[in-house]
């Protein structure tokens, strides 16, 4: 494979400090299941639910290598298939006679094959990060990829054919936020009728818990501590944005840090709950809003620690 196609490739290997509870395990032989019955897999669910790092998971399952795309608004099909760049010039100079001179000189721009296409050439796994992000007619290539496993490619590409044949190795991984969430847009209907959607919702409690331990290093009944208030904070139903395992990533790394302790009367740990929790779940700000959210978080806090 020529060096630049390289450059787009990830090998799959186990993620490191990856945990693998009960609850994770079941969504990765469902997954695994549907891609072995023929299906591309779509997870969707709201930020912070884990959807890119289970598809890295899943690929990583599957052994082949990885071409990683990234949702964006300003992706053409072009983007996802390739596309002319640079001039290649070839240029003769005859000077067979002395007293002649004939130069012949011909210009002509190269074709590079983008992400999808080196999938879909090699039967690589293919991840579409937040693929509604992009828009929807940038997308419509991918209708006979999944369904027909042709890829039609532009008349300007160099080859024999305008169609490449789908390698039968092929996987292709997608990954979305709900249609409500800014920058995503609604997917075309055939485009989803060709892809199982799992919908994953938030870890349970002992998934969150041993990855807030293995990430910040914080011994497990600490780390427990700050998931249930975490979690109780979530089930309260005060906030405009419900918090994610992401905030107790950031509280527990945070009291690392600070060598703080969890326990309601430290008052460092108080007041970096109060600021990560009320700042995450929240977007517009309002100041009553946040002390509502922050009379939640004390009660927790006093509850749990």
């Amino acid at each position: 494979m020529p060096i630049d196609e390289m450059t787009t490739v990830l090998e799959p290997h186990p993620m490191p400090n990856f945990i693998e509870t009960p609850f994770v395990k079941d969504i990765t032989e469902r997954s695994l299941a549907y891609i072995a019955a023929g299906f591309p897999l779509h997870l969707r669910g709201i930020s912070g639910t884990g959807k890119t790092t289970m598809a890295m998971h899943v690929a990583s399952k599957i052994g082949r290598p990885v071409v990683m795309i990234h949702g964006d608004e300003e992706f053409s099909t072009s983007d996802l298939v390739g596309g002319e760049h640079g001039y290649r010039m070839r240029k003769v100079v005859d000077n067979f006679i002395h007293s002649v001179l004939k130069t012949e000189e011909n210009m002509q721009k190269s074709w590079v094959d983008n992400r999808l296409t080196i999938a879909c050439k090699y039967g690589f796994t293919l991840i579409y990060d937040e693929f509604t992000r992009s828009r929807p007619e940038a997308n419509n290539v991918l209708l006979s990829v999944l369904q027909e496993k042709m890829l039609d490619l532009p008349s300007a590409r160099e080859g024999d054919s305008n169609y490449l044949r789908v390698d039968p190795d092929f996987t292709a991984i997608f990954t979305s936020n709900p249609e409500e969430y800014a920058g995503v847009h609604r997917s075309q209907d055939a485009l989803r009728d060709r892809m199982v959607t799992m919908d994953l919702d938030h870890f349970d409690e002992e998934t969150e818990a041993q990855i807030t331990e293995t990430k910040s290093g914080l011994a497990n009944g600490d780390a427990s501590k700050i998931v249930k208030v975490v979690r109780g904070l979530r089930k309260s139903d005060s906030c405009e944005f419900a918090p994610t395992i992401r905030g107790c990533l950031m509280i527990a790394k945070t009291l690392q840090v600070r060598k703080a302790a969890v326990d309601k009367n430290d008052p460092v740990f108080r007041q970096t709950c109060l600021d990560i929790l009320a700042s995450e779940t929240s977007r517009i700000g309002s100041k009553t809003n946040q002390d509502r959210v922050k009379e939640v978080i004390a009660k927790l806090i006093d509850q749990y620690c």
